[in-house]
């Protein structure tokens, strides 16, 4: 039984289960029986978005298909971020901080990390397209920095935060910059992102899916994403208690929400370096990170103006530090336009010792 003949059962039973599952939880809550159900259709319903938005960029091509599931993931991310400070302003005045740099350092050095070292093992040896993996770094490095740097070194306000007028500017700038990236992707300089010829396996010179199933996938993402950040809202409550029975430090919130949000992202692009289609791993990998930032700064700062709420946005030393070396390495590893499975161990290690020192700071 399918919705069409290209859309098999699976890829939207469990979008459907999702939405169901978070009807129960609206119900009777987020916990015990709900919550365990709540986690297995959550992981099955990643697994439909990743199916859908791959059939999505078959159809339109690259690099729009990768920027449909980087988008549309982050504007749900952003929505995700904005309900939970809404619920508690001053205690939530970081959380926008947390996740922002927790959706960096998971897209830059954990998803990039396993991508290269399965490509790697896999192919021995990948390449992909220096010019687009250098115009968005080229990106990255000033919107992370603007945004969750600078904010320390200011003093027209108290403590890591921005006045009001610094934080329209910083919505602006981030603005400016993402788009400025997005027009350079798929406009002007679109085949910097495009695959090497010759590089990819036969599902990318496979015959498009017909313009019906893409239209039916394309609603179904929709769906499923709404189901996985949905899903990860109600689980949160969960996730906080159990970080705090643990004894972790509160930024483990963002990190966990942001590992949530990014499931989807992250499976389809570790998917595609296996395959031998590394510069759509890139794509994804890097252009969802750009997104999180210049997408999710902006919102929370119309927020924190509008209704006046407290946003905390500079990190400490230890996480500027990081951010910085993994800017650094960045630039490095991906500065020749080859990879093998070094670059991926690299940037897996960086990835643990980021995850080691947010438990143990």
């Amino acid at each position: 039984m399918t919705i069409s003949k290209d859309t098999p059962l699976w890829s939207w039973a469990w979008p459907l289960a999702g939405l169901v599952t978070l009807a129960l939880a609206l119900v009777f809550g987020a916990s015990g029986v709900v919550a365990a159900l709540a986690a297995v259709t959550l992981g099955g319903t990643v697994f439909a978005a990743v199916y859908h938005a791959e059939v999505v960029a078959h159809r339109i091509g690259e690099p729009y298909g990768t920027l449909v599931l980087a988008v549309a993931v982050t504007v749900i991310e952003v929505a995700l971020i904005v309900s939970v400070m809404v619920s508690d302003p001053t205690a939530k005045a970081g959380l926008a901080r947390d996740t922002v740099f927790a959706a960096v350092m998971i897209v830059c050095n954990g998803i990039v990390g396993i991508s290269l070292l399965l490509g790697g093992v896999r192919h021995h040896e990948q390449g992909f397209r220096l010019s687009g993996a250098s115009a968005a770094l080229a990106v990255l490095a000033p919107l992370t920095v603007l945004t969750l740097v600078l904010p320390n070194l200011t003093t027209s306000a108290p403590g890591p935060s921005f006045s009001r007028p610094q934080l329209m500017f910083a919505g602006v700038i981030s603005l400016v910059l993402y788009g400025a990236f997005v027009f350079i992707q798929t406009v002007r300089h679109r085949d910097y992102f495009l695959p090497i010829a010759g590089a990819g396996d036969e599902n990318v010179h496979a015959e498009p899916p017909p313009l019906r199933t893409a239209q039916i996938s394309m609603g179904l993402l929709i769906v499923a994403l709404v189901a996985v950040v949905a899903l990860a809202k109600a689980l949160t409550p969960t996730l906080e208690r159990a970080i705090a029975a643990a004894g972790a430090p509160k930024a483990m919130v963002g990190i966990a929400i942001a590992a949530l949000v990014l499931l989807p992202e992250g499976l389809a692009a570790v998917r595609a370096a296996r395959a031998n289609r590394l510069q759509t791993s890139l794509n994804l990998a890097l252009g969802s990170a750009l997104a999180s930032i210049g997408l999710t700064i902006p919102a929370v700062a119309a927020l924190a103006i509008t209704m006046g709420y407290p946003l905390q946005l500079g990190l400490d030393a230890k996480d500027m530090m990081m951010l910085a070396l993994t800017l650094l390495l960045g630039v490095i590893t991906l500065g020749t336009g080859t990879t093998t499975v070094l670059q991926g161990i690299v940037h897996l290690v960086m990835f643990a010792v980021f995850v080691f020192f947010a438990l143990v700071p």
